[in-house]
């Protein structure tokens, strides 16, 4: 089928649910205002619907390709890339200072978010150009920056996150690659890193890998570990490129979806390398890096869920099968069956929810740098955090679960690989992987985030309650009701798991309930993102504005998504309490092993 960017969505999430006009009244972005919105997203939709989608295909059939050192990108993915850099997309919200555009990060996420649901293996590699850019310019010197930004804004040049080790996944400080002065103020690293996505190919004439590593002296463990920049190509004096550099892929790996993104075995052997930031300051400096991927891969499950959702509904319209019971046709639309236009209702109101997440996240984000008072920003700040480990897992595993929903709705068409739903499936399963394990999301958010300074949590539950007062003019009865049982839930679930943090025993008992919480606060957070989506669609409506058929939608959806999702809060509450010893019940023996 065709891909159709979701711009009227993105933009109503943006305005509606995110708030991004709080962002544009900061004046932090005086280029900014809904025309320029309106043209960025349209301009991104249009890209990905015409260049990026119909290399979607070929990409997961072909591949790309290793041969004697070096890796060639799947067919068409090159010269996709040089107009998506021509296009100007790597540097939307860049610094101008180093050619980049300066516009709201939430706007640049809202645009990615078309490239991943045409084509999410291509958009693997441009966003860890984007990860590449916020650590260095964090954390890269004068010189760093004006060496190595304009080329990755530009991109020209593409970035790469180059952590895991064979021995050494999520436990970073077990890696073993060194770096050893070469006495010019250079380093030599050697080492052999493994899982490293686009960390070869032929779609630039280089590519800068951001490299954890130990020096010689450093302590033991994550307290030991530098960060450097290594190009593939060394740099001459005048900032041309020279001879290449000793590291290569040595392999690419065989994946279960993903096939056109390149995920490299990578070899440093004595490589030229650079520090970034402070001596064993690496693991800090790279989560710079790494949170920022944290919530483009969050966005990155909303557009592969997205994608999924457009070819069931498209092949569900089109298909024929049994009676309507609305209508009473024989060989109607299977669309008209109610457990067929559940699954697809339920699809959209999570996509739409996970959206509003992510989106909400991007403007915290722009407000904690750009808000007016420091007051603000620390409170943007703590939102941003708050919201980071949620909007990466349960956006993630809202894609898994919609793709997998795709493939239902398609029934055995959906199992073959002709439909191209199977192949969603298969691309969306590794996001919930990628950037720290949603285990870890889970584990992050109860074992720091809710003990964050300033009681952040406390204040999201404050504004969902005065949406909730609001939502007595629109609602009544079940829509209102569970949304209220679904804010007691986070309270008493918060609440609990502060108790248990605080006593000596408790540890086990959080780690146990930290997947269960996540999902909580997720399904609730989002039920909050589509309830002001629906004040605003009745706002508007109100007001005479807009399409009543699809803001009337908008108002349905949260409907939907309040009987299917917020009215299983209490399993999740259980999940939640159900405590550290029963899982230590369970032993290798208790499990069949």
């Amino acid at each position: 089928m065709t891909f159709r960017a979701p711009v009227r969505d993105l933009a109503f999430a943006l305005e509606a649910i995110a708030g991004i006009d709080d962002v544009a009244a900061t004046g932090a972005f005086p280029d900014y205002d809904a025309d320029l919105m309106s043209a960025v997203l349209d301009a991104a939709g249009q890209f990905s619907e015409q260049v990026l989608a119909p290399l979607n295909r070929v990409g997961d059939q072909k591949g790309s390709v290793y041969a004697e050192g070096s890796v060639t990108a799947a067919p068409g993915f090159a010269d996709a890339y040089r107009q998506f850099a021509a296009g100007g997309w790597t540097g939307l919200s860049a610094d101008p200072a180093h050619g980049g555009q300066g516009l709201p990060k939430a706007l640049e996420l809202a645009a990615f978010e078309t490239v991943h649901a045409a084509n999410m293996a291509f958009g693997l590699c441009p966003m860890l150009s984007l990860a590449a850019i916020e650590a260095l310019q964090e954390h890269g010197t004068d010189a760093q920056k004006d060496t190595w930004l304009s080329k990755l804004v530009s991109g020209e040049w593409t970035g790469a996150m180059v952590l895991t080790e064979p021995q050494a996944g999520t436990d970073l400080g077990s890696l073993t690659a060194t770096a050893t002065p070469n006495g010019d103020g250079t380093y030599a690293l050697n080492g052999q890193k493994i899982f490293i996505t686009w960390g070869d190919h032929d779609a630039t004439d280089n590519i800068v890998h951001l490299v954890l590593a130990r020096l010689p002296d450093a302590p033991a463990g994550p307290k030991g570990i530098s960060l450097f920049l290594a190009s593939k190509y060394l740099l001459k004096d005048d900032g041309s490129l020279g001879e290449r550099n000793a590291f290569r892929p040595v392999g690419v790996e065989h994946k279960l979806g993903i096939h056109a993104s390149p995920t490299c075995v990578m070899s440093y052997e004595g490589a030229t390398a650079e520090l970034v930031g402070e001596p064993n300051q690496g693991l800090s400096h790279m989560f710079t890096m790494m949170n920022a991927a944290r919530l483009a891969v969050g966005v990155e499950g909303v557009g592969i869920a997205e994608r999924a959702y457009q070819a069931a509904l498209a092949y569900a319209l089109d298909r024929r099968q049994g009676r309507s019971v609305w209508t009473g046709e024989h060989n109607a639309p299977i669309f008209d069956h109610p457990d067929v236009r559940r699954m697809l209702s339920v699809m959209k109101a999570r996509i739409e929810a996970a959206r509003g997440i992510c989106l909400s996240t991007g403007v915290a984000a722009d407000l904690a740098r750009h808000a007016e008072t420091e007051e603000d920003r620390r409170k943007w700040k703590a939102r941003e955090d708050l919201f980071t480990p949620i909007a990466k897992a349960w956006s993630t595993d809202m894609g898994v679960e919609v793709a997998s929903m795709g493939v239902q709705v398609h029934g055995g068409m959906g199992f073959i690989e002709e439909t191209g739903a199977a192949q969603h499936y298969r691309d969306a399963r590794i996001a919930p992987i990628y950037e720290g394990t949603n285990g870890v999301q889970a584990m992050d958010l109860v074992g720091r985030k809710l003990s964050m300074d300033g009681g952040e949590a406390a204040r999201a539950i404050a504004d969902m309650l005065e949406t909730l007062t609001a939502m007595a003019g629109l609602f009544e009865g079940k829509p209102v009701e569970r949304f209220s049982t679904a804010i007691t839930a986070v309270e008493d679930a918060t609440l609990w798991l502060i108790d248990r943090k605080g006593e000596a025993d408790g540890a086990a008992d959080v780690l146990a309930a930290a997947d269960a919480y996540l999902r909580l606060m997720g399904d609730v957070i989002g039920g909050w993102m589509l309830a002001k989506g629906a004040l605003a669609a009745k706002a508007r409506l109100d007001a005479g504005e807009g399409d009543p058929a699809w803001l009337n939608g908008k108002i349905a959806l949260y409907e939907v998504y309040a009987a299917n999702i917020l009215g299983h809060v209490s399993s999740r509450l259980a999940a939640v309490g159900q405590g550290g010893a029963l899982l230590q019940r369970m032993t290798p023996q208790a499990l069949g092993a």
